[in-house]
């Protein structure tokens, strides 16, 4: 499939010091740039060649996870394991294997089975350039790949109990009690009102559970992770809910085109959101307290959550 994860653990780590050094050293918006370059990078050699046989499915799964996307599941990876002096290579697995759940999970979701969407980082979504058929099973075959690009971290300098621990993590935020569960307590809650500790719950699932998950697999992939972990946790759920918040008013004030996707599709399909429940202001106040239990959650790591904190900004102000 790829020879991507064949670099040994020695030179993962001089790579993850080399990489901290340039990381200490980049203004913001250098560091996101150069490690969304990073992950698509990951993600190209982690992906088989869109010429391999069965072509066409190689093809659309390289469409579904390549060239678009705000990639803030693969920055939390990287914010929270350069944090705590994790290996590069080993960050690369955990990055590019959240970013392939997440786009199977887009594929899924547009279908119209489900959101029934045309539209996903500016061009048409897989089922409608691919077929229906064939959307499935990119969706299928790259959550499986997911799973064996993370399960490499074992040869990029993680300890083989905790690689293990990782995949487990991974499995949560994606399945019945994660992503997975969010998706059907979305999909059952059409039409209907929601009270606001359901659609917390709902959405801790749906979005956050994966977010979190980004942040923690981070952190996990560092020689000091045990220690930070409940820090790294606290910092993620609080980011993980404040990541929705935001796409719900973000699908009331944004348009399609600065989206990159359907705006509108919530409230069209009388979904309860966090802007139909709590009213526009407050979701708004809301995010922002998340916003500030980010940044507190993070206080004890000082100047290495830098990345982390600006990452929670970036979350709760951003536009798109």
């Amino acid at each position: 499939m790829s020879s991507s994860y064949a670099t040994s653990a020695g030179d993962g780590a001089a790579a993850a010091c080399a990489d901290a050094i340039a990381s200490d050293e980049m203004p913001f918006d250098a560091w996101i740039a150069d490690r969304r370059a990073r992950v698509e990078r990951a993600l190209d050699r982690t992906l088989a060649p869109a010429d391999s046989h069965p072509a066409r499915l190689h093809e659309a799964m390289r469409y579904a996870a390549l060239g678009g996307g705000k990639r803030i599941r693969a920055l939390l990876v990287h914010a929270a394991g350069e944090a705590l002096g994790a290996p590069a290579g080993a960050l690369d697995c955990a990055a590019s294997a959240v970013e392939l759940i997440h786009a199977y999970s887009l594929v899924h979701d547009d279908m119209p089975c489900m959101d029934d969407d045309v539209l996903r980082r500016g061009r048409p979504t897989v089922h409608v350039a691919y077929g229906e058929a064939l959307a499935m099973l990119v969706g299928d075959a790259l959550q499986a790949l997911a799973f064996e690009a993370l399960a490499a971290v074992a040869d990029r300098g993680v300890e083989a109990p905790t690689a293990v621990s990782m995949l487990a993590e991974l499995a949560r935020a994606s399945g019945s009690v994660g992503m997975a569960g969010g998706q059907a307590i979305d999909l059952a809650s059409v039409g209907t009102s929601l009270d606001a500790v359901a659609l917390e719950d709902m959405h801790r699932r749906k979005t956050g559970a994966l977010l979190a998950a980004s942040v923690r697999l981070g952190g996990a992939c560092g020689p000091r992770a045990a220690p930070s972990m409940p820090v790294l946790s606290r910092y993620a759920d609080a980011v993980g809910l404040a990541f929705q918040i935001v796409d719900d008013i973000l699908d009331v004030e944004g348009d399609s085109v600065t989206l990159g996707k359907t705006a509108g599709k919530d409230a069209g399909a009388d979904k309860p959101t966090y802007v139909s429940t709590l009213g526009l202001d407050a979701a708004r106040a809301l995010a922002e307290r998340l916003r500030v239990q980010a940044h507190e959650a993070i206080a004890p790591l000082g100047s290495r959550a830098t990345r982390l904190a600006s990452l929670a900004d970036r979350i709760v102000l951003r536009r798109t």
